[in-house]
């Protein structure tokens, strides 16, 4: 298993995704640099009392297995509305051919089985830089 540094100790770890299958897509995106942006719904952050991102917070990432992965850094948070979303973040997302159409079919899917979507929901969305590759081999 991966060992955490001690410096990440403390640090928020969270996984981008729902299954365990997407959240490896979802990390392998990072970890390629074509994923430097997340979203997820406030009201999920709030009904969960989970924190806020905050820019210049460091975070691990997990992979599909529950292991640490990658540690990125918050460059921006805003709120916006699902309906607000714009071309350049979806294609910041990294996901799928980088579009605003797919990024709003697929995210239209996710928050639907995950609470429920609406066009006009708040949404965080949140810019990041990867900091760290987290590896078994490198931390052993």
């Amino acid at each position: 298993m991966t060992a955490l540094p001690e410096r990440y100790k403390d640090a928020v770890q969270f996984a981008f995704g729902d299954t365990p299958t997407l959240m490896d897509e979802l990390l392998a995106l990072v970890l390629s640099g074509r994923k430097t942006a997340t979203c997820g719904a406030l009201r999920d952050v709030k009904d969960a009392q989970e924190p806020m991102p905050e820019v210049g917070r460091r975070d691990v990432v997990l992979d599909g297995a529950g292991k640490p992965a990658a540690v990125i850094e918050t460059t921006e948070v805003r709120i916006c509305r699902f309906d607000a979303v714009d071309a350049d973040f979806a294609r910041d997302e990294g996901e799928g051919d980088l579009s605003l159409a797919h990024w709003r079919e697929a995210h239209e899917a996710y928050f639907a089985r995950n609470g429920g979507f609406a066009p006009d929901m708040e949404l965080i969305c949140e810019r990041f830089r990867l900091v760290e590759t987290l590896n078994a081999d490198k931390n052993a």
